[in-house]
């Protein structure tokens, strides 16, 4: 238990004077970091058969308590919890209605008060449910709340569509519980309609109320000032009050506008109850056959699939759990986040709304269904807490299969806005949202689709792939789709919990679990970035600055809503630190800002830096977008000193030795420049030692040219002009050839050839060095991230420092990952343990290779894990691709096939600096 509430506490949800409104006293804590401890007995597992004390709301799992099973309850599927807990009720209360909320519970909760049962069982995990107990209290006097709570449901429907679905299966009062004090007229609920054109209609639910009275509202703005005038009906059941608005402001993700209606029942004595309910100004409509559209606008959702979980503490959350999620989607860029596989908590729609995210939310049916009796209860509770939130856009009614066909039609009877209904994962209502189609089937429906095309999974994510890999071919085609609204995908985190009963370690279930765009606790993934630079609202897709470079970027403008005249773009030129010069990594030459550009969504223009030419005695340029908000939208880098003139720059010794030394020795060929001894094996042609006069170093085994098979035909050393060459010749399956060039006060220099005459996983040159003996590497070039050939964007052009680390992207979380492939490499230093030593690409669009990244434990298929040229350091031209947990990488796209033939010979040279 974290900090504990040791009272009860007031938390009054609307105005006026405090008997007007509904009292909320909560009995149990508000997140999980605010509990109250209950008397607990877990009846199965650890701790079980003894009454002990737990914090509520929690899941007993993670407390010590009970078993862990993901998927299913395999283990101890009857084990029950009792819970037992002491609250007071005041005597003022008498005469009033008093009711007992349950947010969520899983997943039957028999209730009882004071010994006496407070209503029906409840079955259904996600969903809020209360009980009137005005009966049943003591007034003034302390009451007993009994509530044992069966992890199975005694509905096997339940089970089936909770219990047996892919993500952890908990059990426990795991969101709050509290009283709702209300006078004998009250107002239940109220359910809006808030068009975008002004149209205002609301259904409101009172209890107890006469015609001889009123239900009278007025809007206000969230600062309190009224918006028109107020509106009056008498009441009845579900009466609905209308009025017409002008001059307010639309709710959508870019610009979430909100207000606040106050309901309240009058009589001639004055204000009986009163409410407050926030709400938007937003329509939302399914055109069939055209595409989605909110305030009249078609909708493109960059969405992910988000599980309510965090691994201490399960499926209780916290608010700053709530804005730390909805901050890193915004960051990546998205609008939309699917509830997978339940509703969340409310305040997690609350954020959405004043933060600005379109929301799906989900009725439960992993691949199997409630029964129909179960599914409309469901429905409605799911509705009724829900309806008034502008954020949800779209009712989910299951998932892949879990969805009950006779309970479609109900949303609507608890919705006035008749959000449409769609089934997760089928072509059904006019919408096609087929989980992880391939490459190919996207292509097809872009020339045969007949419905509004939007993936409610796809990219599935699984250790370093999906999720952005692949992500740039498929978006593209998307796009193209004439009926498109987007796609969501799998998933945000790794859902990992804390097992006590494993030593603390993080369990994601092998290969299930861990599909996360950021880890467990929301460490971030390279495929973070990646998607934050393809879905940025603002593209530039300058990949290269020109020779005649004017100060002028193309830009496009894929926001829905907001002209770029409400954003801004700072720019600055940087020069960046030697190799040797670990006290800096750049210095800032110049900053200045664009002129503001005015482009509205859709358009394209030109985005002017205002800078002089003298931006050529940079090293590189940054540009960075600011939306209306000032949250940094994405930051672009481009070089404009090349690999080749950088390499030059430092391609100097600082004290050279002009005489040359050289012995050979059986198989050995050592050639000694400026006191370092290079040795040479003349069997194979690599270079297998060098020593720099005080310790050895182990780079060797190359230049090894990968996927060909080569024989050493001739070694061939000498001397030409002021340099000595060593030349080897090879003849295997293609051309391949080498050449080292050492001259006094130079840098060794390394060329390299290769003509390549067939498809490839990767292309280029390798060295060995021991793994055991690395300790980190610093390089310039685009990081701090690795790549894959279908994940490049996202990296930012600069220098960058990575510890060794061995980590395996969902199984640890130490990232940035050290191994692997990284790009465009301009220098590199091996730090290690012998002598650290730098190497220099003298040519653009070089990937480094750094060892290979270990194969994830639980991988069920080599679809994330690709090719590799070994445990070697390398410098390549062409890299391999990643694939998702369904699907190898040849299906996802152009970026994701292997590397065809080249057209002509490559041409590389490499410096090296020990």
């Amino acid at each position: 238990m974290k900090k504990t509430i040791a009272f009860s506490f007031f938390f009054l949800v609307s105005f006026c004077s405090f008997a007007q409104q509904t009292i909320i006293r909560y009995l149990s804590g508000t997140d999980k970091d605010n509990t109250v401890a209950w008397d607990f007995l877990c009846t199965k597992g650890r701790n079980s058969g003894k009454w002990q004390k737990i914090p509520v709301p929690s899941n007993w799992e993670m407390h010590g308590f009970g078993t862990f099973n993901y998927y299913q309850d395999k283990i101890n599927p009857d084990e029950k919890g009792l819970y037992k807990h002491k609250f007071t009720v005041d005597a003022a209360w008498k005469g009033k209605n008093v009711f007992m909320v349950f947010d969520g519970v899983m997943t039957d909760a028999a209730v009882t008060i004071n010994g006496q049962p407070a209503g029906p069982v409840h079955q259904g995990a996600f969903y809020q449910f209360k009980y009137n107990i005005t009966p049943l209290l003591k007034y003034g006097k302390q009451n007993l709340l009994e509530v044992k709570v069966s992890k199975r449901s005694a509905n096997e429907s339940v089970n089936r569509a909770e219990r047996k679905a892919d993500f952890w299966i908990f059990g426990g009062i795991f969101r709050p519980v509290y009283l709702e004090i209300v006078p004998p007229v009250f107002i239940e609920r109220v359910a809006i309609d808030a068009k975008a054109d002004g149209q205002f209609a609301m259904q409101v639910f009172s209890k107890g109320a006469t015609s001889s009275q009123t239900i009278e509202a007025r809007v206000e703005d969230l600062n309190g000032k009224a918006i028109g005038e107020s509106f009056s009906a008498t009441p009845s059941d579900g009466v609905v009050l209308r009025h017409s608005f002008s001059n307010i402001h639309t709710w959508n993700p870019e610009q979430p506008n909100l207000y606040n209606v106050i309901v309240s029942v009058k009589d001639k004595g004055g204000i009986v109850h009163t409410i407050k309910q926030r709400f938007g100004f937003r329509t939302a409509e399914m055109k069939p056959g055209d595409g989605f559209y909110v305030n009249g606008v078609k909708v493109i959702f960059k969405g992910v699939n988000r599980h309510s979980q965090w691994p201490e503490s399960g499926r209780t959350l916290s608010r700053a759990i709530h804005l730390m999620d909805i901050g890193l989607i915004k960051e990546m860029n998205m609008n939309a986040v699917r509830m997978s596989h339940y509703p969340p908590d409310a305040a997690f729609l609350d954020l959405c709304d004043s933060l600005g995210l379109f929301v799906l939310d989900e009725l439960t049916g992993w691949q199997a269904a409630y029964d129909t009796i179960t599914a409309r209860r469901l429905v409605k509770e799911l509705v009724v807490r829900d309806v008034n939130h502008p954020s949800i856009v779209l009712w989910d009614n299951g998932n892949e299969g879990g969805w009950n066909r006779a309970v479609d039609n109900d949303y609507a009877l608890y919705d006035p806005q008749k959000r449409w209904v769609i089934h997760p994962w089928e072509r059904f209502n006019g919408t096609d949202t087929k989980h992880y189609p391939e490459f190919n089937l996207v292509t097809n429906y872009v020339l045969y689709g007949a419905d509004v095309f939007f993936p409610t999974e796809f990219m599935h994510g699984l250790f370093d792939g999906g999720h952005g890999a692949g992500l740039d071919d498929y978006w593209q085609e998307m796009m193209k789709h004439p009926m498109t609204a987007g796609g969501f995908l799998w998933s945000l985190h790794d859902e990992g919990v804390v097992r006590a009963d494993h030593h603390d370690s993080i369990d994601v279930a092998g290969n299930q679990a861990p599909d996360g765009i950021v880890g467990p606790h929301r460490e971030k993934e390279g495929s973070f970035y990646t998607i934050r630079e393809i879905w940025s609202p603002i593209q530039i897709a300058l990949q290269k600055l020109p020779v005649d470079f004017n100060g002028k970027l193309p830009v496009e403008n894929r926001y829905l809503y907001t002209n770029l005249q409400q954003c801004r773009f700072n720019w600055k030129l940087v020069r960046f630190a030697n190799a040797a010069d670990t006290s800096q990594a750049e210095t800032i030459v110049a900053t200045g800002s664009a002129a503001p550009i005015d482009l509205l969504p859709g358009e394209k223009g030109w985005l002017e830096l205002n800078m002089d030419a003298g931006y050529k005695n940079a090293d590189a340029l940054y540009v960075t977008a600011y939306d209306a908000g000032n949250r940094e939208i994405f930051t672009w880098s481009w070089g404009i000193t090349s690999p080749a003139q950088l390499a030059a720059k430092n391609n100097t010794v600082t004290a050279p030795v002009v005489d040359f030394i050289v012995k050979e020795a059986g198989n050995q060929f050592t050639l000694t420049c400026d006191g370092i001894a290079y040795s040479f094996n003349t069997q194979n042609g690599f270079l297998q030692n060098v020593f720099n006069g005080k310790t050895n170093i182990s780079l060797g085994d190359g230049p090894l040219y990968t996927g060909a098979t080569q024989k050493l035909t001739a070694f061939n050393k000498y001397r030409k002009d002021k340099a000595f060459v060593v030349e080897p010749v090879y003849k295997g399956d293609e051309l391949f050839t080498v050449k080292w060039t050492f001259e006094p006060g130079k840098l060794p220099k390394l060329e390299y050839g290769y003509y390549v005459k067939r498809e490839t996983e990767y292309t280029g040159i390798t060295f060995t060095f021991p793994e055991n003996k690395i300790t980190g590497m610093r390089w310039l070039g685009r990081g701090p991230y690795r790549v894959w050939k279908n994940r490049l964007k996202g990296q930012l052009l600069g220098i960058w420092q990575k510890d060794y680390n061995n980590t395996i992207t969902g199984e640890s979380w130490n990232y940035p990952e050290f191994k692997g492939w990284h790009a465009s490499l301009y220098w590199v230093t091996i730090q290690n343990k012998e002598a650290d030593f730098t190497i220099y690409a003298a040519n653009e669009n070089v990937f480094l290779q750094m060892l290979q990244p270990a194969r994830p434990v639980a991988a069920g298929n080599d679809n994330t894990s690709p090719p590799f040229p070994g445990n070697t350091i390398g410098f390549f031209n062409n890299i391999s691709p990643i694939g998702t947990k369904f699907k190898p990488a040849s299906s996802l796209g152009p970026q994701s096939q292997k590397n065809r033939p080249l057209d002509g010979m490559v041409h590389r040279s490499i410096l090296f600096q020990f």
